[in-house]
């Protein structure tokens, strides 16, 4: 299904825009995200509305402001297969941003409604929990931005590394049901870089009843939707993915169901004597 597949632009618009992703063209009620590509030098100004904001350096520096502050030469990474956390700041609803790339920046700009409960901040890479989850070719890295432990309205942000050969978001999960506390209601978006460039990742997403059920290969600078279901991801051996995880739903907490036919795989192997 072609719909679950959003495509970058190859070139930026004169913003510097190459994904908008809102909950419109999405057919959801919650999660937006934009993807751009700035030049040095280059400003880009929002308003945030009634969503809070989360913006992620995918690679690149630059400087930030909101109404009530600012920060000089956020960002560290050059590559996102660096591998390192990266800066991000939060900016609550009924703000403006302002960024001025001092690099080329790629830079994610993830929404979800806000309250203006929280200050804008700066989110460091060493307040960023690192987790190493799975086991054998079931192991990736996550790099949590923005998780439930962290202050936010709506918004829950994460990224995955999956090495060659590897499968992450496994055994396959949902969160399309809003019935605490054992599963949460969440829209997601995927967005994904592949190392080397040429190469592509494959995604399923799937209901019980395979009423949705699409195999999708995506590329790098694409991004996927996920409105329901269960979705995993494999990387294909000779090739590194990465997808940025953008999430958010009626209750701010991620809260999944493991596909039951599949749940047996959390259990690791017996190592033989």
């Amino acid at each position: 299904m072609a719909d679950l597949i959003v495509s970058g632009q190859k070139v930026p618009d004169d913003h510097g825009n190459v994904m908008t992703i809102t909950p419109d063209s999405a057919g959801w009620d919650y999660v937006g995200f934009q993807v751009f590509l700035l030049k040095e030098d280059q400003l880009l100004y929002q308003n945030t509305a009634e969503c809070e904001v989360c913006l992620v350096f995918l690679s690149g520096i630059g400087d930030v402001s909101t109404s009530r502050a600012a920060w000089k030469q956020v960002g560290r990474r050059m590559n996102v297969f660096e591998k390192i956390p990266p800066y991000a700041v939060y900016v609550p609803a009924g703000d403006f941003f302002e960024i001025k790339a001092t690099t080329a920046l790629e830079i994610a700009v993830c929404r979800a409604p806000g309250n203006k409960t929280y200050e804008a901040r700066l989110i460091h890479p060493e307040h960023m929990s690192v987790e190493t989850r799975g086991y054998g070719n079931l192991e990736r890295q996550i790099h949590n931005i923005l998780p439930d432990s962290e202050p936010a309205d709506s918004l829950l942000v994460v990224e995955v590394f999956t090495p060659s050969g590897h499968w992450s978001s496994y055994p396959p999960h949902k969160h399309d049901q809003d019935r605490l506390p054992v599963e949460s209601l969440l829209e997601e978006t995927y967005y994904y870089h592949i190392e080397p460039k040429q190469g592509f990742a494959v995604q399923r997403v799937y209901t019980d009843d395979e009423s949705l059920n699409e195999t999708l290969i995506v590329k790098d600078g694409e991004a996927v939707l996920v409105p329901k279901g269960y979705h995993p991801v494999s990387a294909p051996p000779g090739y590194e993915v990465y997808y940025l995880n953008v999430m958010a739903g009626p209750n701010r907490i991620w809260k999944f169901q493991n596909d039951p036919a599949h749940a047996w795989i959390m259990t690791p192997p017996k190592p033989v004597k």
